[in-house]
């Protein structure tokens, strides 16, 4: 990297030029320290490898981890449900194929806060029992402590070989009485104002079961890989007496925050087995126009394009990385097209 050093009013700056970027103005007053990866400029989102260079950097294995033989679990909020479909479509291995009734499975999307994800692997793995009436399925429908779907669930556990693992928001209900953690909200029809509360699951908690589900896999599962993500679909409403746009940033960051520290704590051994895919910074910074007129479900040409990506990085195919941003430089070209059909832009000046 060259730096040429000029002046921007009364500051010293230094002209960087990054091999392959637009050139940077900086400070000169300040240590940039040994690893200095910039923001990038607006050339910069027209070179052909923006998404390894910008986004992708630093989270990527050596090389793939997943092949067509690789049993994959994938559950949690949405982005697990979308490669569990993507991996099925290209004749990859999911538990979602092969244990169809298993609540990881039937819920791959449902199960959407830290709590739901750990007492999956505490259930299955440990023996541990959680307090009754907590699961429910999406029309509200509850799911027992079925022994039998514990032990397929169990042996599906123990048999994989890479867990990807999404976590969707900080807003959780609970149950007073018993400190149990629904999956999702409570039921309108078993809510009971006197012991199901309300609260925001605060970092310590979110880190601590995190690092939980961690620690239970390799402690069960020695050999497997964990590939952690964030989804970017936006609270639907939130329970806080607050803008629900806020409450949502609010969550996002408390659930990012957490991985982001679990991952610098990972000690060395771990870092070979514990990775970040950045499907939630691919979609919400490089989409303009990401949903649909409903605020949350994304437009069609997004969802492909980040499973490209996934697919190009973490799976032995045949799909180029270079192939991957190509299909993702024309989705954020198309998606950028649609926001002339946006009730707001679509109006004069």
């Amino acid at each position: 990297m060259v730096y040429v050093l000029t002046a921007l009013g009364t500051q010293e700056t230094i002209g960087a030029s990054p091999h392959g970027q637009q050139r940077k103005q900086i400070g000169s007053s300040f240590f940039r320290g040994e690893d200095c990866n910039f923001n990038p400029y607006g050339q910069d989102h027209c070179v052909p490898d923006f998404a390894h260079r910008f986004l992708l950097h630093g989270w990527l294995p050596d090389g793939p981890i997943i092949n067509a033989k690789t049993k994959v679990t994938a559950f949690g909020s949405c982005f697990a449900e979308n490669i569990s479909n993507h991996l099925g479509s290209i004749g990859f291995d999911t538990s979602k194929q092969r244990a169809k009734d298993i609540y990881v499975s039937v819920m791959g999307e449902g199960m959407v806060n830290v709590h739901a994800i750990a007492q999956q692997f505490k259930w299955a793995l440990d023996g541990w029992m959680p307090p009754s009436d907590l699961w429910h399925g999406y029309n509200a429908e509850q799911y027992d402590l079925s022994e039998e779907v514990r032990t397929v669930t169990r042996d599906v556990f123990l048999n994989t070989e890479v867990f990807i693992l999404t976590f969707g928001l900080s807003e959780i209900w609970y149950d007073e009485t018993t400190g149990g953690v629904f999956w999702r909200a409570v039921p309108l029809r078993y809510y009971d104002p006197s012991r199901h509360k309300f609260r925001v699951c605060s970092f310590e908690e979110t880190k601590s079961n995190i690092g939980e589900t961690i620690r239970l896999i390799k402690e069960h599962v020695p050999h497997a890989k964990i590939i952690m993500t964030v989804s970017p679909i936006p609270l639907i409403a939130t329970f806080r007496p607050v803008s629900c746009i806020s409450a949502n940033s609010a969550s996002k960051a408390i659930i990012r925050a957490a991985l982001d520290e679990t991952m610098r704590e990972l000690d060395d051994d771990l870092r070979q087995d514990v990775f970040y895919f950045p499907a939630f910074e691919i979609i919400n910074e490089c989409f303009p126009n990401r949903f649909l007129d409903d605020g949350r479900h994304l437009h069609p040409m997004i969802v492909p394009s980040v499973m490209r990506l996934f697919e190009a990085t973490f799976c032995d195919t045949e799909l180029t990385l270079a192939e991957a941003e190509t299909t993702f430089r024309q989705a954020r070209l198309e998606a950028a097209g649609t926001l002339s059909q946006h009730p707001l832009f679509s109006q004069p000046a």
